[in-house]
């Protein structure tokens, strides 16, 4: 097994705490992506669990085991970072054999291994090659090739995407989950990029400003936010949030009235996805009447930027071929059960 318990982590820089009161359980073969923007403590907490960072409280545990005092090197962890990290002065080949070699594996197992995980990343005809004679993308296959070869019980990754282009982060960001499924490791990811997150992860973990916001599924996260600022964050593009009142199971936004979930009642931040608004209804009254302000075709679909009539903003997704134009107005009504409510103040869940 490769349980990672966090129990009551801080982490302080001086003045600034980087990580306030971190809960978290990361279970056997499970895969974690911790996501969050930057200066969240997302990278801070996967280096105090790989030892690169010791806690100023609290306790880091792996397979019920206490990790204070265990160095980096006896944790049985391997790392990939976002810099590749590689020895430039030898190939691919040895830079996947040098962990392997220095640890004292005899040579054929270490040729066993190197050739195995080359294969595994199609990066065989490669290992000839230094890493200045090969692309962005092929040397970060390498990186994870490197922590593939010591075959340790915890990955973990810190955002080991974000250097390359788009292209070449979606291929990776498959190979990284096909290799997940195959080999089942305990495995830890950091990024920014809440797509990474939601394609990757059995669980994610949002943080903000050094405090976990919410821990779930992808899809109780996108579902299910428990205040408007997870909501804001996962999704693309992100949640309209609209200023409304709510009375009665019904939300009323300027002159529209939508049905909601729950007896909440008096001032609301109403939150409704793009693709969750439509550009029909049933009355006069459960539609938003926005004015567009700017289109932009993306290919598979269309995002339609626009303004109510109460001069708040609000973006939709749109199929491809639904014909919108600047300058028109459309009449949207929100998908049954899409109306998310949030408390102005504190922006936690209300329905």
């Amino acid at each position: 097994m490769a349980e990672v318990v966090v129990s009551g982590v801080f982490k302080r820089f001086g003045p600034v705490a980087a990580l306030q009161e971190i809960d978290l359980t990361v279970h056997d073969n499970e895969f974690v992506v911790l996501v969050g923007p930057s200066g969240s403590g997302k990278s801070t907490l996967l280096r105090i669990v790989a030892g690169l960072e010791r806690q100023s409280e609290g306790a880091v545990s792996i397979d019920g085991r206490d990790m204070a005092g265990i160095a980096p090197k006896d944790r049985d962890v391997a790392m990939v970072f976002q810099s590749h990290a590689l020895y430039p002065h030898m190939n691919v080949y040895d830079n996947l054999a040098f962990n392997q070699r220095i640890r004292g594996v005899d040579r054929k197992t270490v040729d066993r291994k190197v050739r195995e995980v080359a294969e595994r990343l199609e990066i065989t005809e490669l290992l000839r090659r230094r890493p200045r004679q090969m692309s962005g993308g092929q040397r970060q296959r390498v990186a994870i090739g490197r922590a593939l070869v010591r075959d340790p019980r915890i990955f973990l990754f810190d955002e080991p995407l974000s250097n390359l282009d788009a292209e070449l982060r979606v291929r990776l960001r498959t190979v990284i989950k096909r290799l997940h499924q195959e080999m089942r490791r305990t495995s830890v990811y950091v990024t920014h990029d809440q797509v990474e997150a939601m394609t990757l992860a059995d669980r994610v973990v949002v943080l903000r400003d050094g405090r976990i916001e919410q821990i779930g599924e992808p899809d109780e996260l996108y579902e299910r936010p428990v205040n408007g600022f997870v909501a804001g964050f996962i999704g693309s593009p992100a949640m309209n949030f609209l200023q409304g009142r709510a009375a009665k199971g019904i939300v009323r936004i300027g002159e529209t009235e939508l049905a909601a979930a729950g007896g909440t009642s008096g001032a609301v931040t109403v939150g409704i996805r793009p693709e969750d608004l439509l550009p029909d209804g049933a009355d006069d009254k459960g539609r938003i009447r926005a004015l567009v302000t700017l289109v932009e075709p993306m290919g598979a679909d269309t995002l339609v930027f626009s303004t109510t009539q109460e001069g708040q903003e609000l973006t939709v997704r749109l199929p491809r071929y639904t014909a919108v134009h600047e300058g028109e107005t459309l009449a949207l009504s929100p998908r049954a059960g899409a109306v998310h409510l949030f408390d102005p103040e504190t922006g936690q869940r209300l329905n």
